[in-house]
């Protein structure tokens, strides 16, 4: 308990709250059927998804990467919009470095707007770069206003998805954009079996913590 007293007040209840969760999950572990349930629902908790309808644009979220990119594929040849955008991705120290020694490096704007290309999407609009998912609310706010989008599609990862839809709605409820959040079928999270993998656990461990501090954050 001194840890917790030490947290701030937000960050120290949400970590009651998950160590509550693990509690009630461990207790249920006794009975196999039980455990199994509670395991794909606490998987399931981290994901939302609307069923989409016509947009103005398709946009992927900064840390949908290839995943993200096929499921706006998808998406768009379906008919849901004519238009993608992607983040902008500043150069970064390493990038720089490459060019100078001459040496052409990895560039995940390019790499994204070629496969795109590649699949037949051929208007990529740029947003300005992000950092995390509270910045893509805020940037997406007035990308919107200044390109008169009124309605998106937006592409997330599978474990962020419902978070992302949280704060979406959060900074576009007043600028009169309808969103509809999709989450990327190819991501490597998977909500039914997320336990039996290292990658999986820690996946859900860091993204419930996120969620349950959003909602102390933002309960209504």
């Amino acid at each position: 308990m001194p840890l917790f007293r030490e947290l701030k007040p937000v960050r120290r209840w949400a970590l009651i709250l998950l160590s509550v969760v693990t509690l009630g999950a461990l207790i249920a572990a006794s009975v196999p059927s039980l455990r199994h349930a509670l395991l794909r629902s606490a998987g399931w908790a981290l994901v939302a998804e609307d069923a989409p309808s016509q947009a103005d644009v398709i946009v992927i979220s900064s840390d949908a990467l290839a995943a993200g990119i096929l499921e706006a594929a998808d998406l768009f040849h379906a008919g849901f919009a004519t238009r993608v955008a992607i983040f902008d991705r500043p150069v970064s120290k390493v990038q720089r470095e490459f060019a100078r020694r001459g040496v052409q490096s990895l560039n995940l704007k390019s790499s994204s707007i070629r496969l795109l290309n590649a699949l037949g999407i051929n208007e990529v609009m740029l947003i300005p770069a992000v950092v995390g998912t509270e910045d893509e609310g805020r940037v997406l706010q007035q990308w919107c206003a200044a390109n008169s989008i009124h309605s998106l599609l937006f592409v997330s990862v599978t474990d962020h998805s419902r978070r992302t839809r949280r704060v979406l709605d959060r900074a576009l409820r007043g600028q009169n954009v309808r969103v509809m959040v999709r989450y990327a079928r190819f991501t490597e999270f998977e909500p039914d079996t997320w336990w039996q993998t290292r990658g999986g656990q820690r996946t859900q461990a860091v993204e419930s913590e996120k969620l349950l501090l959003d909602l102390l954050r933002h309960p209504f």
